[in-house]
């Protein structure tokens, strides 16, 4: 995955040529919120369709948005993968707030903007309509799903507050099959100590 600000980097090209060469089943995801850090995607980019910059490839540009499309593309681009290799997939949606901490998001663009994208293409709002629209749940039903998720993330939250740090020795859990021996800089794992060295 990566944003549509990288989308233009040569590392991307690279990476994507030799995935090309070697048939891995990779799926490019550009996540396409219509502006890499302050800078719009039109600005950035002679090519705005973000997934057909790589000729050759087979892409999908799809509304980010809906619940159902992602799951059906996901599916299917997943499937397609495996058994030709790599492809591109780009996903059309929206960044609410600024970039970083230091970014109020309001000064590349206006509010109204904003506020349009809220009230037309909200993806909360576009599942909820959705599942009211073809009667799959009433109003009364999705606020109580909703205060329910709502107090388990509080209790999750306190939970978390107060749970030991994770080891230094979590950094690899789950990421490489034979939990091979790794280095980091100024760190020594569990075979003498869990803390970083200073």
């Amino acid at each position: 995955m990566y944003g549509d600000g990288s989308s233009n980097q040569g590392q991307l090209f690279e990476a994507a040529n030799m995935a090309g060469l070697w048939k891995l089943p990779v799926i490019y995801t550009v996540e396409n919120n219509l502006y890499g850090m302050g800078t719009s995607v039109s600005r950035a980019s002679h090519q705005t369709s973000l997934m057909s910059k790589f000729r050759g490839y087979p892409g999908l540009k799809i509304d980010g948005q809906n619940v159902f499309m992602m799951r059906e593309a996901s599916k299917f681009c997943k499937e397609y993968v495996l058994q030709h290799g790599p492809m591109f997939l780009e996903i059309d949606t929206y960044r609410y707030q600024g970039h970083s901490m230091s970014d109020p998001g309001v000064t590349y663009r206006s509010r109204d903007e904003i506020d349009g994208f809220k009230n037309s293409r909200d993806c909360i709002e576009k599942v909820r309509k959705i599942i009211l629209d073809n009667s799959l749940a009433t109003e009364k039903e999705l606020k109580d799903i909703e205060k329910n998720i709502r107090a388990n993330i509080e209790k999750d939250i306190e939970k978390i507050k107060t749970d030991p740090m994770p080891s230094i020795n979590e950094l690899y859990t789950h990421v490489y099959v034979n939990n091979e021996p790794h280095l980091i800089r100024g760190v020594e794992f569990e075979q003498s100590i869990t803390e970083p060295k200073h």
